[in-house]
């Protein structure tokens, strides 16, 4: 090993000082008194004072520190599926197997990475072993593949520097074709590790691939405007090209495609915000393919938004009661769209295609915990309308309690029931078998708390668990005494048969013995109960006037279930998520006190005068014929209420966007009366444009341009005299393909420009809106999408040597080094190692205090006298 001279270093150098006391030791040697020959006495101060400088230097902490120019080497090998995964194996495979002909194991190590380093591989594995790659190339499907799907220099530069050992000099290879997905290289390279790169050859086999598809950002309505697909390719070939608008495909062309870029445009019409995709497929009908590789890069898609007609999605299972609002809203020049709850968009980007979402009479249950997310997302970070109307299954009826709907909500699903109304008797018989284990009894309990805290102190409820045999969980108790029987509900636990029987017969019994005038049973089970006379004991029930629901999940008897409830006068509600189950139970809980639903007529009362119904006389409106009970919310605005004083039209700002509530209906069944009514349509042609979010562009632009994982976002702005709009608080609310949001402030970069780059690297759609404010007020406010297509490591792509050759130049490394040459040091570098000698002088000068006890212990005067006499004898003889 080549080392250079050690150079010495003190931690603590002020212990130094302590070798003053190095002349006190002389002092007390000639003072001593002790009765030993001085030249005892003289080997003792040597020893002693040896030891003294010992303790001193390891006190304050003496190292020295060793140079070396001996080489570590690490091989950082690219096995993304930008290289070609044979031809890159064997190049890398044959520079290692040289580099390391006549190195040491101890010496070297090989780093496979792409999106992230994988584990590093000794020196002791052959070169070719470690430089093989992990999967075939045409292993698509493997786990590694998602781990290939991406290349970060950066992360392999800087894992390869830190595990470089202590005391040798880092020399990083890089082999790779140099096309970074991932990262900043670059910010990685620096001087103080040496990079030389070595280039290795890109994919070669025949691929053809869909870039992008160009559309405009935005259109009028109905305008024509051009969708460019760029088609690029490595070879000639025929393919058909296929344009979809939505779901829907416009136009299919056979095309010729040669080497290198091919563009292809088709004019196009929208009258809605619309993703356009492009797709390549075979121009044989199928019946062979053209040359292709990889067919994840076949499709890319673009957003372009419309300015038109504002369009409202209004959700109600019947729409024949809708028709006279879509009239009505047609007249005023909105486009008011009708689905099922089955036709509740899924998706953030489909739901954007409307400014206004109407649930119209529909409960909680038939959506599922991610389309109520999806709503939440859209009124709070997109700015989206949402309107409620009132119906036998909305608000609390609905199930909504405790939702993320709720929350949005101006009001409150639950409420204060009067004195007058009639207290209810309600028993939970709640299957506990072992297949309603893990998060389905986490639910049910939670189901059960709920529709505990939902029941006023006149109500009585009690709570059966059963498996083999029923059990009381908590017995018949007052609702106001919520708190002992939540602590009772929490202690159920899933195990056992299912044995239903005999719960529902302690459920009668009880209920019987109790004095509410409503009576009611909730049936919870997931699966296929032991026989029993189901039929006789519902009717004993139902001629008690106890009324039974029932709710399966899972694999439960549903025709059992469904029978028990008809006979029952209840509900039967099936559901195969078991994340509904709470909201069945508190919609049950409202509709068993009918208390939530009040059906008579009553005049709605303006109590709060706002400019969105100016207009509008409520003193010639009609009678409104029934309503649901709601609760106000603290900060929400209430302008209608009923003649009693609960809720009829509240809304308030929930995020960026606006949320109201309308606790009756517009159809036939509340507002019969209102149909007719002159003011109907400027009632609700006023309402739902409040609810609108804002979508004014004169003066407002913005583009949204997308390139590897960054998307750069650009807006110009005028103010209404046509002159740069400047100093407007501008802010960007990003949500990724999840749902998740984030706010980024964006900078004016000149005359009426801000722009900023945000990272977009998940494949999906992401939703964008802007807002711009000068002192605090809005002044525009725009939402866009963009669609992330396929990752950038499937696009074809030629070695990038540029690069290779920059991260070489700037950290002092070599592009294409000479493989035997990779283990010998620069001109200027070299390493050090520190060497704490600490335990060395303190087991010395241990050793030395021994030597001190011997000769102060010891007689050594006979062997002094011998070593003296023997020496004048010689000087004598001589």
């Amino acid at each position: 090993m080549a080392v250079t001279w050690p150079q010495p270093e003190f931690s603590q150098p002020t212990w130094l000082w302590a070798l003053l006391v190095l002349p006190a030791l002389v002092v007390v040697f000639r003072r001593s008194l002790v009765d030993l020959p001085w030249r005892q006495k003289f080997l003792s101060l040597i020893t002693r004072s040896a030891i003294v400088v010992l303790l001193v230097l390891a006190m304050s902490g003496l190292t020295l520190w060793i140079g070396s120019v001996d080489v570590f080497v690490i091989f950082a090998v690219d096995q993304s599926l930008s290289v070609d995964q044979d031809r890159a194996a064997e190049v890398s495979a044959e520079f290692i197997e040289r580099a390391t002909r006549d190195a040491s194991p101890e010496r070297f190590a090989v780093l496979p990475f792409a999106r992230h380093p994988a584990t590093f591989q000794s020196g002791q594995a052959t070169a070719a072993a470690a430089a093989a790659p992990p999967v075939s190339a045409s292993d698509q499907t493997s786990g590694q593949t998602a781990w290939r799907q991406a290349t970060s220099l950066q992360s392999a530069i800087e894992l390869s520097a830190a595990s470089v050992p202590p005391g040798l000099v880092p020399h990083i290879v890089l082999l790779s074709d140099g096309n970074e997905t991932d990262g900043d290289v670059l910010s990685a390279a620096t001087s103080s590790v040496r990079v030389s790169t070595v280039p290795l050859p890109t994919r070669d086999e025949p691929e053809i691939q869909v870039s992008a598809v160009n559309v405009p950002t935005q259109v009028a309505e109905g305008e024509p405007f051009s969708v460019e697909v760029l088609v690029d390719a490595n070879h000639d070939d025929q393919v058909v090209v296929e344009v979809f608008s939505g779901d829907f495909r416009v136009a299919a062309e056979p095309q010729s495609v040669s080497t290198g870029e091919n563009r292809f445009t088709f004019t196009q019409q929208v009258q809605q915000p619309t993703q356009f995709t492009a797709r390549i497929r075979s121009a044989n009908d199928g019946t062979a393919g053209f040359s292709d590789t990889l067919i994840d890069n076949n499709m890319a898609s673009g957003l372009v938004f419309t300015a038109g007609r504002p369009r409202v999605l209004m959700i109600q299972n019947q729409p024949e009661p809708a028709r006279s609002l879509v009239w009505a809203m047609q007249e005023e020049g909105i486009e008011l769209e009708v689905r099922p709850a089955a036709g509740l968009p899924t998706s953030l980007s489909e739901l954007q295609n409307f400014d206004v979402l109407i649930l119209s009479n529909i409960p909680a249950n038939e959506m599922t915990t991610p389309q109520m997310e999806m709503i939440r997302a859209y009124v709070s970070e997109l700015g989206g309308g949402f309107l409620m109307l009132g119906g036998d299954e909305s608000f609390g009826l609905g199930g909504y309690y405790r939702t993320v709907i709720e929350e949005v909500l101006p009001v409150r699903c639950d409420f204060e029931k009067e004195k007058e109304k009639p207290g209810l008797g309600m028993v939970l018989i709640i299957d506990k078998s072992g297949s309603m284990g893990g998060q389905k009894i986490e639910l049910a309990k939670e189901a059960a708390r709920a529709a505990v805290e939902l029941l006023g102190d006149k109500d009585q409820i009690g709570v059966i668990a059963f498996d083999g045999a029923p059990y009381w969980v908590s017995e018949m108790k007052s609702g106001a005494q919520k708190g002992a029987i939540l602590d009772r509900i929490a202690s159920i636990e899933a195990g056992g048969g299912t044995t239903l029987y005999p719960a529902m017969e302690e459920a009668f019994q009880t209920l019987q013995a109790t004095t509410a005038r409503l009576k009611h049973v909730i049936i919870l089970t997931d699966g296929y109960s032991t026989p029993g006379d189901f039929d006789g004991i519902t009717q004993n029930m139902t001629a008690a006037r106890i009324t039974i629901s029932t709710v399966g999940i899972g694999d439960a008897d549903q025709d059992l279930l469904q029978r028990i409830a008809q006979a029952g006068s209840g509900r039967y509600y099936f559901s195969s998520d078991a994340s509904s189950i709470p909201q069945i139970f508190a919609k049950e809980t409202i509709a068993a006190g009918r208390s939530a639903v009040r059906e008579e007529p009553f005049l709605p009362m303006l109590v709060r005068a706002t400019p969105v119904l100016d207009g509008i006389d409520f003193d010639e409106a009609p009678f409104l014929l029934g309503y649901v009970v709601t609760g106000t919310k603290a900060t929400s605005e209430v302008i209608l209420t009923t003649e009693t004083g609960e809720p009829l039209l509240a809304w308030w700002r929930y995020g960026l966007g606006m949320s109201a509530a309308f606790t009756s209906d517009a159809s036939s069944q509340w507002a019969a009366e209102w149909l007719t009514w002159p003011g109907f349509n400027k009632f609700w042609a006023q309402v739902i444009r409040h609810c609108m979010r804002p979508n004014e562009t004169r003066g407002f632009a913005m583009q949204v341009e997308h390139h590897g994982r960054f998307s750069r976002i650009v807006i110009d702005a005028v103010d209404g005299n046509r002159r740069f709009l400047n100093g407007a608080d501008t802010e960007l609310v990003l949500v990724d393909p999840q749902l998740k949001s984030q706010t980024v402030t964006i900078p004016q970069t000149g005359p009426g420009r801000y722009e900023t780059v945000v990272e977009t690297s998940e494949p999906g759609v992401w939703q964008l809106q802007v807002i711009q404010k000068i002192e605090q007020q809005t002044v525009y406010q725009q939402s866009r999408g963009l669609v992330v297509g396929y990752p950038e490591e499937l696009r074809i792509r030629d070695v990038n040597k540029e690069l290779l050759m920059s991260v070489a130049a700037v950290t002092g490394g070599t592009f294409q080094p000479v493989p035997e040459a990779v283990f010998e040091a620069g001109p200027q570098e070299r390493a050090t190692s520190a060497v704490p000698l600490r335990p060395w002088l303190l087991s010395l000068a241990a050793l030395l205090f021994v030597v001190d006890v011997a000769i102060r212990r010891l007689d050594l005067s006979g062997g002094f006298r011998r070593v003296f006499r023997g020496g004048d004898s010689n000087l004598s003889s001589s």
